[in-house]
C-alpha cells in the first residue's frame, strides 16, 4: 500500500468535505453489513474508523499498515492489504474503505480478499468515482487538488466490475453518493445539500464516491443441511418402504 496516500486520506476525512463523504459512506456500509452473518468480520485499512459498528458478527477486528503506540482505534493486526495474514477461507465479511485506490497493486488486494473469504462471504468496498464532478475537477490543470488521492489512482466502478468477474465475485449491491460540488466548507456543502436527492434521481453515476457489496461465489458448491436432518429423511424413506412390503405380504 502507498503509505502517503492512506495517511493523507485519514487526515482529509477530518475536513468538511471528508466528513461529508464519511457520513454518507458510513450509512451505506451500515445497511450492507447489518444482515451479514458468520463468525469473523474484518475491516482492512483506516482503523481509526469503525465501519463494522452495524455488523452483528461477534468477532470483529481492524487492520493497520503501521503501529501507533498508544493508539485507541482498536487495530488488532498490523499488515499490508496485499498480503493478509489470514487463513484461506477464514473470513465471512471484509470491509475495505478506499483500500484499492491507496494501493500500488489493487488487483492483488482484491485477490487476497477472494482468498481469505469463505464461500458466499461478502466484501464491501468504497472508493472515489473518477468520472464524477469531483474527479473531473482533479484533472483540470492549475487547480489545487481537493481529494487526497490522484484521479489516476482512483478505481472506476466499471474497472472494479471487470475484476469481480475475473475473481468469481458477484456484485450484490451498490450506490453512488455525494453529489454536492467540491466545496471545502460546511456552509457551502449545506447550501448544496439539495443536490443529493436530485443527483440520485437524475445522474446517479456521477456521485463523488461509491460503495459496493459483492459475494464470493464458488462454482459447483451446494449448501447441505445438518446431518441429523439427512438422517431423519433417510429413516422416513426406509419406514415407507417397509410399510409397503408389509401391505403386500398381507
Amino acid at each position: 500500500m502507498d503509505q502517503p496516500y492512506i495517511i493523507e486520506l485519514g487526515q482529509w476525512l477530518d475536513t468538511p468535505a471528508g466528513r461529508y463523504v464519511l457520513q454518507w459512506e458510513q450509512a451505506q456500509v451500515n445497511s450492507m453489513v447489518a444482515n451479514v452473518f458468520g463468525y469473523h468480520a474484518m475491516q482492512v485499512g483506516l482503523p481509526e474508523l469503525d465501519l463494522l459498528q452495524a455488523s452483528r458478527i461477534r468477532h470483529k477486528a481492524r487492520t493497520s499498515i503501521w503501529f501507533e503506540h498508544g493508539s485507541q482505534h482498536g487495530a488488532a493486526v498490523i499488515t499490508e492489504p496485499e498480503n493478509l495474514p489470514f487463513d484461506t477461507q477464514s473470513i465471512d465479511l471484509l470491509v475495505m474503505p478506499h483500500v484499492l485506490e491507496c494501493s500500488t497493486n489493487p488487483h492483488q488486494v482484491l485477490r487476497e480478499a477472494e482468498r481469505v473469504l469463505m464461500p458466499e462471504g461478502r466484501v464491501v468496498i468504497s472508493g472515489f468515482n473518477p468520472w464524477s464532478l469531483w474527479g473531473a475537477r482533479e484533472r483540470i490543470p492549475g487547480i489545487d487538488p481537493l481529494l487526497p488521492i490522484p484521479a489516476h489512482n482512483q478505481v472506476s466502478l466499471v474497472r472494479l466490475k471487470d475484476w469481480f468477474k475475473l475473481l468469481s465475485f458477484e456484485l450484490d449491491r451498490g450506490r453512488f453518493g455525494c453529489y454536492a460540488p467540491a466545496c471545502q466548507t460546511d456552509r457551502w456543502l449545506e447550501r448544496w445539500s439539495f443536490m443529493e436527492s436530485a443527483g440520485d434521481r437524475w445522474w446517479p453515476v456521477c456521485g463523488a464516491v461509491y460503495v459496493v457489496s459483492a459475494v464470493k461465489r464458488v462454482a459447483g458448491m451446494r449448501l447441505v443441511g445438518p446431518v441429523w436432518k439427512r438422517a431423519r429423511a433417510r429413516a422416513r424413506r426406509q419406514g415407507a418402504v417397509v410399510s409397503q412390503k408389509a401391505c403386500k405380504q398381507k
